[in-house]
């Protein structure tokens, strides 16, 4: 079905389905492993403990992969884009690139170490991969305001701010929960000190990791009308 996509559609598509069978895959491995202790896991939580480190690590270094092939053709879109309307500077472009490109470091770093092994490195490439994630985000739903209404609408554009706004709501929490807990540990029981600071946090981290998705889903209309040339070019059907 991805392949009978016009354009390049099936590139966010494929990001969207395959990040989504990450989280959900390696959460549910994670809850019937440890035989219903890892509900209320946090969304790198799940890749800490084997099996499902390994089913994470694997799925969402693909997904950063991925990812980064989509912000890159985003990128080559909105300057096609520009060539005409003018709507935005190429280096604010390129910047945004790079904010995203961060973010796939610190995806890549969050499924490379673990968090009870190297929980330093781990937490620097959480802090990286949800922070630049929001920052990236935000600033394409800027970007696609000032594409209208030539190509993008407005409805779009206000799905994608709303997506960004709930992803920074839930962020600064996220933080916030996150650097009250005294303790770094996995399998957490109700009524355990800092468990409601857990709790908390990890329902941020779903919020925004699943924010990520849907912001990517709103990619799809857009791919479909472009397609890649081998030359790396772009141009419009």
């Amino acid at each position: 079905m991805l392949c009978c996509m016009p354009g390049v559609a099936f590139v966010p598509a494929l990001l969207v389905c395959w990040s989504s069978a990450a989280f959900i895959i390696s959460y549910v491995i994670a809850v019937l492993a440890r035989r219903g202790s890892g509900r209320g896991a946090g969304f790198v939580d799940t890749g800490t403990k084997p099996p499902e480190s390994g089913v994470f690590g694997f799925m969402i270094n693909i997904s950063a992969l991925l990812a980064s092939i989509t912000m890159y053709i985003r990128y080559l879109l909105i300057e096609k884009q520009n060539e005409s309307s003018h709507f935005v500077r190429s280096s604010c472009n390129m910047f945004t690139l790079c904010v995203g490109l961060m973010g796939c470091t610190g995806m890549g770093i969050v499924a490379t170490f673990q968090e009870l092994a190297v929980p330093s490195v781990h937490d620097i490439g959480a802090l990286v991969a949800f922070g630049s994630g929001v920052v990236y985000i935000t600033l394409q739903s800027i970007i696609s305001y000032k594409s209208c209404p030539r190509w993008n609408t407005y409805f779009v554009c206000h799905i994608r701010m709303a997506i960004s706004v709930i992803s920074c709501i839930a962020f600064i929490p996220m933080i916030v929960f996150a650097s009250k807990i005294s303790m770094t540990k996995i399998d957490w029981t109700p009524g355990e000190k800092d468990y409601t600071y857990h709790f908390m946090s990890a329902i941020c981290e779903w919020t925004v990791a699943f924010g990520f998705i849907f912001f990517f889903l709103t990619f799809i209309r857009d791919f479909q009308r472009f397609s890649l040339r081998i030359s790396t070019e772009i141009h419009e059907e």
